[in-house]
């Protein structure tokens, strides 16, 4: 069982969880079935809640399962969430699945990651990408931000790179609002400090994606490659480890792709 200390009071806590979903009091306690007035007691410390008020609250504010567990603790309770490592025998199944969802996307490459974007795993078609990167950045826990945005790593070969670095930061904004993990945070000033790397333009390569979705945009030996991503959850975790764990799987945005990529692990 994963057991944390509480940092905050646990009112100030509710609080600011409200706050970071951007909801008044009043739209809070419509959704939980409160009234403000106990949701104010609840924020001012002046009323306790119960572990189920808190459970209540968290579903409500869609609170991740690791600061729930800060939640519960901070009220007096005993963290409910365990948090397992990959190779706990109990996470078997989950591991298998994931297994299946990379291996079965082959030949286009796909990557399993935690909530910090470090790669956990990777099918055999992301090698082929990774040529010329610097040695240092694939040393464990390779992170695939940093390995696409480091001017040692993906970033002078993505032809798009100011799109792609837009989006990728921009995402990781979005999981440090949802979140508010101090981690990202670092992460995401350490990303947008890194030096852009000179990108020259491409032509063709890859359809014409605008208005629809942002493609990456690699330039490889065989010729510009372009893929669109998607990201696979779990549905229903209950373990703090399933539930931050995701699949970034990558398909071939135009036919070019998907022939070099078959191609590619033929050989």
């Amino acid at each position: 069982m994963n057991r944390v200390a509480p940092s905050r009071p646990v009112g100030q806590m509710i609080r600011d969880w409200r706050q970071r979903r951007r909801l008044s009091q009043l739209d809070l306690a419509c959704e939980a079935s409160i009234s403000t007035r106990h949701l104010s007691f609840l924020e001012t410390g002046r009323s306790r809640p119960s572990r189920e008020m808190l459970l209540h609250l968290a579903e409500q504010l869609d609170i991740p399962l690791r600061e729930r567990n800060h939640l519960l603790t901070a009220g007096g309770y005993a963290p409910i969430y365990p948090e397992r490592s990959m190779a706990d025998p109990a996470m078997a199944a989950a591991r298998r699945a994931v297994e299946l969802v990379l291996a079965g996307h082959e030949p286009y490459p796909a990557l399993a990651l935690d909530r910090h974007w470090n790669m956990l795993d990777a099918n055999r078609a992301v090698a082929p990408l990774l040529q010329g990167v610097d040695p240092a950045l694939l040393e464990p826990p390779v992170n695939v931000l940093r390995l696409s945005l480091h001017p040692d790593g993906l970033a002078p070969r993505i032809v798009n790179l100011h799109e792609w670095r837009a989006h990728l930061l921009s995402r990781l904004h979005g999981q440090i609002e949802a979140s508010g993990d101090p981690v990202l945070s670092a992460l995401f000033d350490e990303l947008r400090e890194l030096p852009m790397p000179a990108a020259e333009s491409a032509a063709g390569g890859g359809e014409d994606l605008a208005g629809v979705a942002v493609a990456f945009r690699l330039r490889t030996e065989a010729g510009v490659l372009s893929f669109l991503s998607t990201t696979t959850v779990f549905g229903t975790p209950v373990d703090i480890t399933l539930s931050e764990l995701a699949v970034e799987s990558f398909f071939p945005a135009d036919p070019f792709t998907a022939e070099a990529m078959a191609a590619a692990l033929r050989r």
